[in-house]
């Protein structure tokens, strides 16, 4: 080598070493561990307060519950080695204390047990996880079935029409003893249908059109179609009196029209008609008019004499949980009646695991919500983008609506707290928003792919 060779070599100093990305897998299996532990003894000591022994079956149910973490770990590892080592751990957590909860609360209803149905439902959630993850090698290839999802999506929210309502709504499907909630599934696949149209339309949206004040309004040929399958949808929940589900699907909505457009305004447009649309159901809708005044007036049944209604034992049990809670097994939530253990099951967790507790899950479920928006931001593609903060977006408010409802903050909608209530359709459709987040994230953190997220 010549001496100017040396000196050039030399002025750029030795050769970057490569750095291999962490993967941190081992981290994720160490957080499932911890998730199962903390379920087993969740079990214990329910049964250690009702009976004062650990319960028989405490063995095989913090078995089955590792399988299924470990089945699910495995997938990630194999085929998304790169992806956020948070949300699996997190759904395990979440749906083993979900399971607790129900277990706890058919010790007190022993002709209506849950528990055992929902393992069936919770293992086919971790089956669908662990067949999402393996067979969707790429979440690109989602946004060439666009239009096969939204049809798919109004079929499934228009056939529980055809069925008799449930608790004055139309939501179910009930064939021989079983039952579905078709809604559950259409909100996945909207999402998909939404950020899909949106990615593909987001400068029409943003840029064409007239201006009106200060938001900019899109073409009627772009903004058609979105807007005639959102009213479609909503429509028909409306005529189901599955109001919940509507503000769910009404929410998301805005939230990616903002995120695919920049524009602040559709935030309050989207505020002022929800406003427009709550008064006008609140006044038309008998069911719903009786739900307001619940809410505005919560205590009017105790001083008719009457006895106190869900709400009312919803707020008695969160006061008598206090900072710390009674302890697992020891509340009186099952006063609620039939929903405690599906509208209500935070009522549960608040009195029996106190504030201390209530805040700890609602970080658990503001971790996984912030995990998918950091995932959507490291992501380059629009249409992952966009996927990613529609699935964190259906979770927080999904956990917002039915927190305000048992609270008291806003009027009861009915719908399930993701993985802690009873509802097969509820938790097989969360663990598929799971199984999206870490293809997501796996894409985002993969070197040479959306960019690096930690």
């Amino acid at each position: 080598m010549s001496k100017a060779g040396i000196t050039l070599a030399t002025a750029r100093g030795p050769a970057a070493p490569t750095v291999r990305p962490s993967r941190r897998r081992g981290i994720e299996l160490t957080l499932i561990v911890l998730a199962v532990l903390l379920s087993v003894y969740g079990y214990c000591a329910v049964g250690l307060a009702q009976n004062g022994s650990v319960p028989p079956g405490a063995a095989g149910y913090g078995a089955g519950l590792g399988v299924l973490a470990l089945v699910a770990h495995l997938a990630v590892r194999w085929r998304a080695p790169h992806a956020d080592p948070l949300p699996l751990p997190i759904g395990v957590l979440l749906n083993g204390l979900g399971l607790v909860l129900i277990y706890r609360l058919d010790l007190e209803t022993p002709g209506d047990p849950a528990a055992p149905t929902q393992l069936v439902w919770s293992t086919l959630g971790v089956a669908l996880f662990t067949v999402v993850v393996l067979v969707l090698r790429d979440h690109r290839v989602l946004q060439c079935y666009t239009y096969v999802c939204v049809a798919a999506a109004l079929v499934l929210l228009t056939v529980p029409i055809l069925f008799p309502a449930v608790n004055g709504a139309r939501i179910w499907i009930r064939v021989a003893g079983f039952s579905i909630q078709p809604g559950e599934f259409a909100k996945v696949l909207l999402a998909v249908f939404f950020a899909a149209y949106l990615a593909a339309n987001r400068s029409a949206l943003t840029y064409a059109g007239r201006r009106v004040w200060r938001l900019q309004l899109p073409t009627g040929r772009v903004l058609g179609p979105i807007v005639a399958v959102w009213l479609v949808s909503v429509g028909v929940l409306v005529l189901e009196r599955d109001l919940g589900t509507s503000l769910l699907f009404f929410g998301l909505f805005v939230v990616l029209l903002y995120v695919a457009t920049g524009r602040t305004g559709w935030i309050a447009v989207g505020l002022l008609l929800a406003s427009l649309g709550a008064v006008a159901v609140g006044r038309l809708e008998p069911h719903v008019h009786h739900r307001i005044e619940t809410w505005l007036h919560p205590f009017a049944s105790i001083e008719a004499g009457e006895g106190p209604n869900q709400l009312a034992q919803s707020l008695f049990a969160f006061a008598e949980g206090g900072m710390l809670g009674t302890g697992l097994g020891l509340g009186h939530s099952v006063l609620i009646g039939f929903a405690v253990k599906s509208d209500f099951i935070l009522a549960t967790a608040g009195e029996e695991l106190g504030l201390a507790g209530l805040s700890a899950i609602f970080l658990l479920y503001g971790l996984l919500v912030e995990r998918g928006y950091r995932a959507g931001l490291a992501l380059r593609d629009p249409f992952g983008r966009l996927l990613a903060v529609g699935l964190a977006s259906l979770v927080a408010l999904q956990v917002f609506v039915i927190a305000g409802g048992v609270t008291g903050l806003i009027p009861l909608t009915g719908m399930a707290m993701p993985f802690l209530a009873q509802g097969g359709s509820s938790v097989v459709t969360n663990w598929t928003i799971v199984a999206l987040l870490v293809r997501l994230s796996d894409s985002a953190r993969r070197p040479g792919g959306g960019g690096a997220v930690r």
